[in-house]
């Protein structure tokens, strides 16, 4: 499950080839581990989660500093996978990931960067 996670995380920008620094992927597992449960989660909850996957894993447990958690929370919000209702985190309304996908990623946030791709493209006419 880690390595899907991880492969989604370099398909969306999150991480990128050959980095060392994945704690993104590890809170996003604990996001979606989280969300079977419809259980939302404080940050110092995330890290928690954050250090027992990684410590399942044989992981370094490297980036694991609160500032650097709700660092990659709030990567993971600016791309609509999460969302924060009262200081606590969940998958964005409890949804699937493919649905979040398709309705927030593909429709808007992909369709606003191919229009400005173009308008680039455009004005070096």
């Amino acid at each position: 499950k880690r390595d899907l996670i991880r492969k989604l995380c370099l398909s969306i920008g999150l991480l990128q080839p050959g980095d060392s620094r994945d704690v993104v992927v590890d809170v996003l597992n604990a996001m979606l581990d989280a969300s079977k449960s419809r259980k939302m989660l404080t940050s110092y909850q995330v890290r928690d989660e954050v250090v027992n996957l990684r410590k399942k894993s044989n992981l370094p447990l490297k980036g694991i500093a609160e500032s650097n958690i709700r660092r990659q929370l709030k990567r993971l919000k600016d791309l609509f996978l999460i969302e924060n209702v009262n200081n606590e985190y969940r998958i964005n309304e409890w949804d699937e990931l493919s649905n979040i996908y398709d309705e927030k990623i593909e429709k808007f946030y992909l369709a606003s960067i191919k229009t400005r791709v173009k308008e680039y493209f455009d004005a070096l006419k």
